[in-house]
């Protein structure tokens, strides 16, 4: 490991969260964040062969559940360490989530940028008035020019999942979701980081710890569910998904929690994602991402493990860029159509 990698993986740190860090987030951030809907669709329902709680992240602040930990992150900070600043690294929510909740703080903050990352997310960080610096389009590139970023700036890093306040801050999608749904038999999220289903994790086990967790990934960036599989941390994969905010890998943090808490993930191809994605669309009249739809592409894959259950799933983001947007597969006649 390098001596700037090292430098952002103590500086990030593997301190421990419960249930109760996510009560305290849910507290810090109500002020800013938006208690997001819960929708449903019986197309959908009929289709899936189960009941669909979708937890609409996608109507979010900055269109994504990012926010959520961004902000934790950000207003827990001391006067001291917030007059420094904050730096991040993303692919383009998280970065977003964490221009909006230091310009609603008031103070600034550095994003690294890989050089692949979605125009559309690219531009909400500059728009909410982040520092962008560009990066190769690979991790070790990421941690290497974040590392150079605090050692110029003195400032606090606010990882994008490798970091138990932002944990804890994703955790409270599960809170809501949770209080507005009176049970769920099994409550699936994406998986590129393991912030997001870490948070989720941690809230469902303690609330509710008859619903099964289910992480959902692209089979075209599986190195969560191989790093699972297998009982080891995988780093060194450099995956091709349309779901771009799925392309990092775990931390040492969330690969614990998610080895400790998890019932599995699923995979989900690329054309099964994007007839989801579509299917999200024209079903529930909103705009989700490829990231967000792999929960319901999972689903659909999966009819035989979910009939006749409950199951809340996430819809992480909705910050398409429509410029880029791949041509979405026909869709088979759906039920009631």
């Amino acid at each position: 490991m390098s001596s700037n990698t090292t430098h952002v993986a103590k500086t990030v740190g593997t301190t421990s969260i419960d249930a109760g860090a996510v009560l305290e987030a849910a507290a810090r951030i109500a002020p800013h964040a938006h208690v997001t809907p819960v929708v449903r669709s019986r197309t959908l329902d009929a289709l899936a062969g189960c009941e669909l709680h979708f937890k609409c992240e996608n109507l979010q602040r900055m269109g994504a559940f990012k926010f959520r930990g961004a902000c934790n992150a950000v207003f827990s900070l001391s006067a001291a360490d917030a007059a420094r600043g904050v730096v991040t690294q993303s692919s383009g929510n998280h970065g977003a989530a964490i221009a909006l909740a230091t310009r609603l703080r008031g103070i600034t903050a550095h994003v690294v940028v890989p050089a692949n990352a979605s125009a559309v997310k690219r531009a909400a960080i500059v728009r909410y008035g982040a520092r962008i610096v560009d990066c190769a389009p690979n991790m070790p590139a990421r941690d290497a020019a974040t590392a150079a970023l605090l050692e110029q700036t003195s400032a606090e890093l606010v990882h994008p999942f490798a970091d138990p306040r932002v944990i804890a801050g994703q955790g409270t999608v599960a809170l809501e979701l949770l209080r507005q749904c009176d049970r769920l038999d099994a409550l699936i999220a994406p998986v590129g980081g393991g912030g997001l289903m870490s948070g989720c994790a941690i809230a469902t086990r303690a609330l509710s710890p008859q619903t099964r967790l289910w992480g959902a990934e692209p089979a075209a960036a599986c190195d969560a569910h191989d790093s699972l599989q297998e009982g080891r941390l995988i780093t060194d994969r450099t995956p091709q998904t349309v779901c771009d905010g799925l392309r990092g890998h775990l931390a040492p943090i969330t690969f614990e929690i998610l080895r400790r808490e998890l019932d599995g993930i699923l995979l989900a191809a690329e054309d099964e994602i994007l007839a989801a994605m579509r299917l999200l669309w024209e079903r529930l009249k909103l705009i989700v991402e490829p990231s967000g739809a792999v929960g319901l592409a999972v689903v659909l894959r999966e009819r035989e493990r979910f009939a006749g259950q409950r199951v809340g799933i996430v819809l992480s983001g909705g910050n398409v860029d429509l410029d880029a947007l791949p041509e979405l597969p026909e869709l088979p006649r759906l039920p009631g159509a």
